[in-house]
């Protein structure tokens, strides 16, 4: 009753006095607010305090106290991504090369006054890595063949990777992570390359068909040189056992003839069956034709037949 009685006179209100008052409080208000010291720094950046345009300090994240004439500018380290399209480039055998790049970079914490001062005050450097990128790119595609940048695509971004670094340095920023999209070479190439596969493929099915008929050819040399072998072992038993037999055979022949040698009587003996056994089958007729010099068989007008011994006829016996 008495804050409403202070702007009425009455029964009338007094404007005055209340456009005063709330004047007063306007101005305390944004007295408060200019004069107010507290301010935060999120996670994730950093704030960079200003006084009259001049960087004062850098502040990390958390609760930061200023004076009034001091101001604070959020920059962030977070990471940030900067995406290239189509990129070219040429690689060392002349082979247009275009390519699509997505570069995921940061600020680098004790570089965020430079970068402040000479190239972004929120931290977004994607226009000057898309530049170096593109540099990075060139500079690295010239030193592969085409075959290479196929083979060796992870070596190929690494190596980007190492150029864009080195590049980003300048400007306060590291690199996270580089990703290559739609990498690819003329059509002229591809189909080059496409014909290429397609040779060498046939080629290898070619050399795979000649190592199997090459592998059927030495199996069935083998089969025929083990029938061979096989073949020549029975031979070469065969061939034994007729050995052995005829060595047996003469062994028996000399030792028959040894026999015969050491008993004359035997020998005597054995001649006189012999002439029995002509006299036996001789039909008692003389040749009616004689030459000269040709004996005339089953006569013997030289020699007396004798009777044999008592030990040829034991022999013979026996």
């Amino acid at each position: 009753m008495k804050f409403l009685q202070r702007y009425t006179s009455g029964t009338e209100f007094n404007s005055v006095a209340a456009t005063r008052d709330g004047l007063i409080a306007f101005v305390v208000f944004f007295l408060l607010l200019w004069c107010w010291p507290f301010r935060t720094v999120p996670t994730g950046s950093r704030g960079v305090i200003t006084q009259f345009g001049a960087i004062k300090g850098i502040q990390s994240e958390g609760l930061v106290i200023m004076a009034p004439w001091e101001r604070l500018a959020l920059f962030s380290v977070r990471a940030e991504t900067a995406t290239i399209e189509r990129a070219d480039g040429s690689t060392a055998d002349t082979q247009p090369v275009v390519v699509s790049l997505t570069v995921r970079y940061s600020v680098k914490p004790d570089k965020v006054a430079e970068v402040y001062e000479k190239y972004s005050h929120d931290g977004d450097l994607s226009s000057y890595v898309q530049t170096a990128s593109q540099e990075a790119f060139k500079a690295v595609t010239a030193r592969y063949t085409a075959p290479d940048l196929i083979a060796k695509r992870q070596l190929v971004s690494s190596d980007i990777g190492v150029a864009l670094t080195q590049k980003l340095a300048m400007y306060g920023a590291q690199v996270i992570n580089i990703d290559m999209r739609n990498f690819s070479f003329s059509d002229d190439y591809m189909h080059a390359i496409s014909a290429k596969v397609t040779q060498e493929q046939l080629r290898l099915g070619a050399e795979n068909k000649l190592k199997t008929v090459e592998a059927e050819q030495k199996q069935k040399v083998a089969i025929a040189e083990a029938e061979a072998s096989a073949l020549r072992a029975e031979s070469d038993g065969k061939a034994y056992a007729n050995l052995t037999i005829a060595k047996a055979s003469a062994e028996a022949l000399r030792v028959q003839n040894a026999a015969l040698a050491q008993n004359k009587e035997v020998l005597e003996l054995r001649r006189i069956e012999v002439e029995m056994t002509k006299a036996s089958r001789w039909d008692g007729k003389l040749p009616e034709h004689i030459y000269a010099s040709a004996p005339i068989p089953y006569f013997n007008t030289s020699k007396e037949i004798a009777p044999p011994s008592p030990a040829a006829r034991t022999t013979a016996a026996r």
